[in-house]
């Protein structure tokens, strides 16, 4: 499983002009099953994504990202296994 952390590197005027972009990218993405969960680190300096697929997958669909493409943010990318889960959240598990 991959957290993906993204950090705004240019001004707010510049991330607002790419967001509807972006946040079309995103939902393809969610369509093609590639991300569980999305949202906005708080404060607003940039972003959080879940996702199962494999590394291969993950780095061709944050390719397509305009926040990526166009310099808008820093993405990092951290692996991990998950091995326990709250009930109700078994489907996350690594098996």
């Amino acid at each position: 499983m991959f957290v993906v952390s993204l950090t705004y590197k240019v001004p707010d005027e510049i991330v607002d002009f790419h967001r509807p972009g972006h946040m079309a990218w995103l939902k393809e993405a969610f369509d093609a099953g590639t991300f569980l969960a999305s949202g906005r680190r708080v404060p607003a300096t940039g972003g959080v994504l879940l996702s199962k697929v494999d590394r291969a997958t993950l780095d061709a669909s944050l390719a397509k990202d305009p926040f990526y493409s166009n310099g808008v943010a820093e993405f990092e990318i951290i692996e991990f296994t998950a091995t326990s889960v709250a009930e109700g959240y078994e489907n996350l598990l690594d098996t």
